[in-house]
């Protein structure tokens, strides 16, 4: 294994697998969506353990803490002993809700709703959620 003291932030956000590539991950830190303390970070920025990520997933913002460094990407398996999702349980409820949403909205002209989809409405709609009445 490769211990280190610090590490960039868009090589260690690229190898715990928060995005698919390093340039991405730079990308989104030069664009202002990756934050440390309510400050966006540049992504030569050099962290450590225990410090706090946030990445923001419009419409939320999710809280990653560090628990661990490395430098080289890494098996999905491998993820959880390097990182610990902190994100407070409403931002994950606007997420759902934000994707719930996203499926509801179906282009016009797609025909009609598969077998899953029309299951995803029913469960939908016996929890509460009355988008046809």
């Amino acid at each position: 294994m490769n211990k280190t003291e610090s590490v960039r932030i868009d090589k260690f956000l690229w190898a715990v697998r928060l995005f698919k590539t390093r340039s991405v991950a730079a990308e989104a830190c030069k664009k202002g969506r990756v934050t440390m303390d309510d400050q966006p970070v540049k992504s030569s920025r050099l962290i450590r353990r225990g410090d706090e990520i946030s990445i923001k997933v419009p419409p939320a913002q999710k809280t990653f803490k560090v628990l661990d460094l490395f430098e080289k990407r890494m098996g999905a398996k491998l993820v959880p002993g390097y990182i610990k999702d902190i994100t407070p349980q409403e931002e994950l409820d606007l997420l759902d809700m934000a994707r719930m949403t996203q499926k509801m909205n179906r282009p016009k002209g797609t025909g009609r709703p598969t077998k899953k989809d029309r299951r995803d409405l029913d469960q939908l709609n016996n929890q509460g959620w009355d988008f046809f009445e």
